[in-house]
């Protein structure tokens, strides 16, 4: 059994939960689980963790990396530099790029660039807007498609042509195209006929502001979102095309995939890091909109934290959506026209990690949502989110005691800010490894461009 390296002295969060073991790895694997100091060969490099869990890597299905188009916001290489010093061992691009990513030959061309860019491992969600492209697409090693149920009103982006679908019988044309295939359909929530009206009242009556945007988007407990949902539910049950709800924030639209699951629709949903740590009233009206995405009210949120707790809500991914200083700035007067999206995937599992310290959520089941269930419900399961013997060594070293605050000077990402400035925290990364190789360590990302492969099934 060929041993590369082994990290030593750690609590290791397994399938079955916490061990008190020494991992090895060798040939980019997991090929031992054995007890501390059961084994040791001074020739082996020897990681020592003592202290500290181990952790498996986060698997995010859902980042922006604005490349090609919008490199100005950020690029794969920004991104992956990000991913890697948050404990982020795998992303699933989006397809709002320019061009976005509908058709074979220019999934084709985002792939090349990740092979030669990316820093930890990939894969891509391309548009599903062209019947015969997507049959085209789905013969590739992607995952997943993508949808948004939403168009933009008074701005081009962060929702691009191209990318776009609300037409209900367009959906489930789509639905139908794609469950032969046997891939998942993330779709972004969003009623527009409802959306148009009422943002319609907000913006005739002048409030075009942070606070508008907030109270029109969860206006009426989430209407627009929770309208989508249903429909969205209703059609994979006629179409038996498995999906993936993004952007889970109300409580209707929780009950609702409660019920569907129970009536065995192959549904799964994402929560992301605003809606659990940022787009609080307090924060709209601070950070404006540097905190939007959206706004979660109380109520709401307390029912995004019990979903996730209870595992209603699958999988925790960030949504990783940057913009600069300019295209945000612009939304404290007129924020219909601002960029909305909000930089996330640096320090979302630390979060989640002081969320576990705060007693909000266990640690199992943050290890559940960040890994376990993005691979089980991409097809990623036996190579990648589990610490067992086989599986990719796609590892984290995390301390769970060690207070350090989130400064916009720590920023990896090309926007040079994060909505969580000045927030105090309990919980640090220390490690990385993708494939068993480090790429952050100390405090600095040390892969390299083009070290990340196509994330495949086993």
């Amino acid at each position: 059994m060929r041993i590369d390296r082994r990290i030593a002295g750690g609590t290791v969060m397994t399938p079955a939960g916490p061990v008190q073991a020494d991992v090895l790895i060798g040939a980019g694997r997991i090929v031992g689980l054995i007890e501390h100091g059961a084994w040791a060969d001074p020739s082996i490099p020897a990681v020592d963790a003592t202290g500290k869990v181990v952790l498996p890597g986060m698997i995010d299905v859902h980042v922006h990396t604005r490349e090609p188009g919008y490199t100005h916001k950020e690029d794969i290489t920004t991104t992956t530099q990000q991913a890697a010093a948050g404990g982020v061992t795998t992303i699933f691009g989006m397809p709002n790029l320019d061009p976005p990513t509908t058709t074979l030959q220019a999934l084709e061309e985002v792939f090349d660039l990740y092979r030669r860019k990316s820093i930890v491992d990939w894969n891509h969600n391309p548009a599903a807007t062209d019947p015969a492209e997507v049959v085209k697409m789905a013969e590739t090693d992607i995952r997943a498609f993508k949808i948004y149920m939403v168009v933009d009103t008074g701005r081009t982006y962060p929702h691009p042509a191209g990318t776009g679908m609300h037409d209900h019988g367009h959906l489930l044309q789509m639905m139908d195209t794609i469950a032969p295939t046997g891939k998942r359909f993330i779709i972004h929530p969003h009623d527009q006929a409802l959306m148009d009206y009422i943002e319609g009242q907000f913006l005739a009556r002048g409030e075009n502001t942070p606070q508008g945007y907030a109270q029109a988007y969860a206006a009426r407990d989430g209407v627009i979102w929770d309208t989508a949902i249903d429909v969205i539910l209703r059609l994979a049950e006629a179409s038996r095309c498995p999906v993936h709800i993004a952007h889970m924030q109300t409580r209707r639209s929780i009950e609702a995939v409660r019920r569907a699951k129970r009536q065995g629709v192959d549904v799964t949903c994402e929560v992301n890091h605003w809606a659990l740590f940022l787009g609080t009233w307090h924060d709209v009206e601070t950070l404006g909109p540097y905190a939007l995405s959206y706004w979660v009210p109380d109520d709401a949120r307390e029912a995004v934290w019990d979903a996730l707790r209870d595992g209603t809500i699958d999988v925790i991914s960030s949504d990783h959506a940057p913009h600069t200083r300019e295209e945000k700035e612009i939304g404290w007067t007129r924020m219909w026209s601002a960029h909305t999206g909000t930089p996330g995937i640096q320090y979302y599992y630390p979060l989640l990690l002081d969320a576990v310290n705060r007693g909000m959520v266990s640690l199992e089941r943050v290890v559940d949502a960040v890994a376990t269930q993005p691979a089980r419900a991409f097809g990623l399961e036996g190579a990648k989110g589990r610490i067992a013997v086989g599986y990719d060594a796609d590892l984290v070293i995390a301390d769970l005691d060690a207070p350090w605050t989130i400064t916009n000077d720590g920023v990896l990402s090309r926007c040079g800010w994060t909505p969580y400035h000045g927030r105090e925290i309990s919980a640090r990364i220390i490690q990385t490894f993708v494939r068993g190789e480090p790429v952050f360590t100390d405090g600095r990302v040390i892969g390299e461009p083009g070290f990340g492969r196509m994330a495949v099934p086993r």
